[in-house]
Order: C-alpha cells, then structure tokens, then sequence
C-alpha cells in the first residue's frame, strides 16, 4: 500500500511534465540526443554589407586615463614616484597610496601608517583581487 502512494504521485507528476514538453511540429535531435522544443523564430538585425572604415582625416586614439590623485608624470611613461602615507585597502593584504594600489615592493617598508617613497609604473588593466586603487607596479620603495 505505501508503493502505490508513492507511484502514484510520481507517475501523474510525469505525465503532467511530458504534456508540457509537446511541440508544434517534429522534433529535431540535439547533440545531446534530446529532441529540441521549437517555437516562433526570432527576427534578427539586419547585417551591415560593408565594413565601416574611420574617417581619414582623423587619426585614433588611445583614452587618456588620468588615476585619482596621480603624479605629474602621465602613466607608463618611464619610472613614476609616488610619495605619502599608506593606507589599508578594504581586502587584507592590500595597500594604498593616494588612490593607487601597490603591488609587490618591500612589505615591511610598505606597512599600514607608513611615509613612504614609492618608484614604479600604473598598470590600469591589470586584473587584482582588490576591490580598490589603480594598480601601480612597485619597483622601489624606500622610508622618508
């Protein structure tokens, strides 16, 4: 008696699921084996015929990032200094200074509270694990 109030249950809940998988016409195979639910098609844009080619008279270029609180020196354009105090990022591990992220350098030179002076280059596209600051490639790094 207890199968049959478990069967019967499972196999309503079957027949129910396989009413809603009909389609409207044959059924194409998958990769996968499984047939495929078709429907409606979607309407595509329409694709352009020729390429689109820059204007001439203009040359391109390059957006100028400009990091909060940077140096003179515009980014990676030979060795840039930074000086100041750092400070703790959000993630542990992670220090800061005047809105750059410093990667690699002396640790215990670049410690939380520290006045420092700090010779690398930005790196804007490199990808890193804290949520803050323009990465800067610290090559050097001395107290002052």
């Amino acid at each position: 008696m207890r199968t049959f109030r478990l069967v019967v249950p499972a196999l309503l809940a079957c027949v129910a699921l396989s009413a809603c998988a009909e389609t409207d016409g044959p059924a194409t195979p998958t990769p996968s084996g499984s047939s495929a639910v078709t429907g409606q098609p979607t309407p595509s844009a329409p694709v352009p015929t020729t390429p689109a080619t820059p204007d001439p008279g203009t040359t391109p270029r390059s957006p100028t990032l400009k990091p909060p609180g940077g140096p003179s020196i515009p980014p990676q354009v030979g060795a840039t200094e930074l000086t100041g105090t750092i400070t703790g990022g959000v993630e542990p591990n992670c220090v800061l200074l005047d809105g750059y992220l410093l990667i690699g350098g002396p640790r215990d030179v670049l410690a939380v509270g520290a006045r420092v002076v700090v010779t690398g280059r930005v790196e804007p596209g490199m990808m890193t694990t804290c949520q803050q600051g323009t990465p800067f490639v610290v090559e050097g790094a001395h107290r002052s």
